[in-house]
């Protein structure tokens, strides 16, 4: 289930959401032009490594670019493919903008960061020796998911369904739930592969969850914060 667009306007041009794309897209194009050994280095160089954060690890000074905590920070805006780039770059594109609206623009940056530094921890606290790089922009664009789906439940989001080969309408909370429930069974599933799998789930729900928490916190005053799951219909608009 991809989504495509969401039927959920806004009044301002979403500079920050544009800036990280650009970012993003800006970064991985510079990462496939350089060498394979080039790009390897990059990874390790720039990606959140959780044992040189969090045990004590430390990278040659042949590969070291950024100082160590700040690779927090550009991690998010490495990626390993570019399935890993278009999926993160089509969820900021469809709901960042609302939550950018609904914080203005320098609360909602730094409320991105947050939601990335907690989706790292998420990952990185149950194996802090971990010496393999966490990159991507997945959890901090998973804290806009919680955020999207505390406050604008009810907002009719256009999704594709490849199995059935269409694209239907469904209210956001449906769409988010279902994106949660999937993380959260394959956090399970890669919990119990050899080397734990590929897709640092465990970033994904850290991120969500911090979004959802985090919001609150964030958002303008006159913006209506709902509790999802109680007394709620979100087939009834």
């Amino acid at each position: 289930m991809f989504p495509i667009h969401d039927e959920n306007p806004i009044a301002i041009i979403p500079v920050v959401t544009y800036a990280v794309l650009a970012a993003c897209v800006g970064v991985f194009l510079w990462q496939i032009t350089r060498s394979p050994d080039q790009q390897q280095i990059i990874v390790y160089a720039l990606g959140a490594i959780p044992a040189v954060l969090l045990g004590g690890m430390e990278l040659g000074g042949d590969i070291a670019m950024v100082p160590d905590k700040a690779t927090v920070i550009t991690s998010m805006f490495l990626h390993g493919g570019w399935m890993h780039l278009i999926g993160n770059m089509l969820f900021l594109w469809v709901f960042g903008n609302n939550i950018e609206a609904a914080m203005g623009h320098l609360k909602y940056a730094m409320f991105y960061i947050l939601c990335g530094i907690a989706a790292f921890l998420a990952q990185a606290l149950p194996d802090p020796v971990s010496a393999i790089p966490m990159i991507g922009a997945s959890g901090a664009i998973s804290g806009i998911l919680g955020a999207y789906l505390c406050l604008y439940p009810r907002a009719r989001v256009l999704v594709a369904i490849p199995i059935i080969f269409r694209a239907i309408r469904l209210p956001a909370m449906v769409v988010l739930i279902v994106w949660f429930g999937m993380q959260l069974f394959s956090s399970i599933t890669a919990a119990a592969e050899p080397g734990g799998g590929g897709v640092a789930f465990g970033a994904h729900i850290g991120g969500f969850v911090a979004g959802m928490v985090l919001v609150g916190l964030f958002k303008k005053s006159d913006v209506r914060l709902h509790i999802p799951f109680i007394h709620f219909n979100p087939f009834n608009r």
